[in-house]
C-alpha cells in the first residue's frame, strides 16, 4: 500500500495524531475510495502496517525521516513494514540470497513464509501472503517485472540508512553490529557503502556517529526523548 502511504503522508502534517490520519482516509476521502467501507478498511490496514501513530516510536523516526528523503521512500516503507510484520520479515533471508537479475522462484518465497508460520495458515492464505509479499519486495525496488521477477539492487539513501540502523540501535546493536544488521542489508550496501552513506546523514542532523581506531560509534540521542531512551536496551 504504498501509493496509499505517500498519499496519506502528503496530506497530513508531519505532527498529526493518528486520529488524524485516520480522519483523512474515512472522512475527507483523501485516498479517493469508492465507499465508506473500503474507506474503514484501508486505514485499518495503513494503521496494520504502519501505525500511523506519532506515540508509536519507530513510526514517529519514521515520519521524520520520510520528510526529508526525496528518492528513499519506498526503502523506508519497506523497512518500517519489515520492523512491524514478521510475516514480511520471515522472507528477507530469502530475497537477500537472490543475485542480482536472477529470477525470483516462487516457491522459494512460499517456502521461506511457511518456515516462519510453519502448519497455523492453509494453503490459501499462504498465497496470499506470497503475492503481498512479492508485492511489497517489488514496490520497494527490489525486484522488476510482473508476472515474473527479477532481482534488482536498490539504491540506498542517506535517510533510509539512517532509519535502517535506528532499527538496529533500538533492538540494542551498538558499533559494527549496527553496519551489520539485517535492517541495512536489506538496502543491498556493503559496510564501506554503509558508513558513506550514515556520514551523510550526520550532516542531515539524523543520527550521531563518531569514528576512531577503526572503531565506530553510532547513536540518535537527540532524537530521542529520555523515556525512549530508557526503553532502548543498552540507550545512554
Amino acid at each position: 500500500m504504498f501509493s496509499e502511504l505517500e498519499a496519506l503522508l502528503a496530506a497530513c502534517p508531519i505532527d498529526s495524531s493518528r486520529d488524524r490520519y485516520v480522519s483523512a482516509v474515512v472522512d475527507e476521502n483523501t485516498l479517493g475510495k469508492r465507499t465508506a467501507a473500503t474507506r474503514r478498511l484501508s486505514a485499518q490496514r495503513l494503521s496494520e502496517l504502519y501505525g500511523l501513530d506519532p506515540l508509536i516510536l519507530l513510526f514517529r523516526i519514521f515520519r521524520m525521516f520520510w520528510g526529508v528523503d526525496k528518492e528513499g521512500k519506498p526503502l523506508l516503507a519497506l523497512l518500517l513494514v519489515l520492523a512491524r510484520d514478521p510475516l514480511l520479515r520471515g522472507t528477507a533471508g530469502c530475497v537477500l540470497q537472490i543475485r542480482p537479475q536472477e529470477e525470483l522462484g516462487r516457491q522459494s518465497l512460499t517456502d521461506a513464509v511457511q518456515n516462519t508460520v510453519g502448519d497455523r495458515l492453509n494453503g490459501s492464505t499462504v498465497d496470499k501472503v506470497v503475492r503481498n509479499a512479492a508485492s511489497s519486495w517489488t514496490q520497494s525496488g527490489h525486484f522488476s517485472g510482473r508476472s515474473r521477477k527479477f532481482r534488482e539492487r536498490v539504491s540506498a539513501t542517506p535517510p533510509s540508512v539512517a532509519f535502517a540502523l535506528f532499527l538496529g540501535y533500538a533492538l540494542g546493536m551498538r558499533g559494527e553490529g549496527l553496519l551489520k544488521s539485517l535492517w541495512v542489508r536489506i538496502l543491498d550496501v556493503t559496510t564501506e557503502e554503509a558508513v558513506w552513506l550514515a556520514t551523510d546523514a550526520k550532516r542531515l542532523g539524523l543520527l550521531d556517529m563518531g569514528r576512531a581506531g577503526g572503531v565506530t560509534e553510532i547513536a540518535f540521542s537527540r532524537l530521542l526523548t529520555d523515556e525512549e531512551k530508557g526503553l532502548i536496551h543498552g540507550a545512554d
